[in-house]
């Protein structure tokens, strides 16, 4: 998608982003941040295995991609320039999990979910 045309950049209230694939929680709110690039940014994944990483030499230059550990569908890559851990933003890894709203579910906290994520079971 490109960049500052997917629906989730914006996206603010509390709550869970899911894959689109499978349902899988991958990211909480807290870990959101506004990283000025035009796409969902966060500073860490939901646990350490919702998520593969791998690398990634399309388009002529090597980044780190992000896929969803269930079904290893492509999220997004994953960057060293994320916040660091302060006061302000204990959530900070000093990464930036750059993703794609096309590949991502938001479920507010509180909202019913979407069947996709009802029938999610972790394997």
């Amino acid at each position: 998608e490109r960049a500052f045309s997917g629906s989730l950049l914006n996206e603010h209230r509390k709550g869970t982003f899911h894959s689109a694939a499978t349902g899988q929680p991958l990211f909480r709110s807290e870990a959101k941040f506004e990283s000025g690039t035009g796409w969902p940014s966060f500073s860490k994944p939901i646990s350490a295995n919702a998520v593969i990483l791998r690398w990634d030499n399309s388009f002529g230059s090597r980044r780190v991609e992000v896929l969803d550990s269930s079904s290893g569908s492509h999220l997004g890559h994953v960057f060293e320039d994320g916040p660091g851990k302060s006061a302000a933003f204990p959530e900070g890894s000093g990464l930036r999990f750059c993703m794609n709203s096309a590949s991502l579910l938001f479920v507010a906290d509180g909202a019913t979910p979407p069947a996709i994520v009802k029938n999610y079971r972790e394997k």
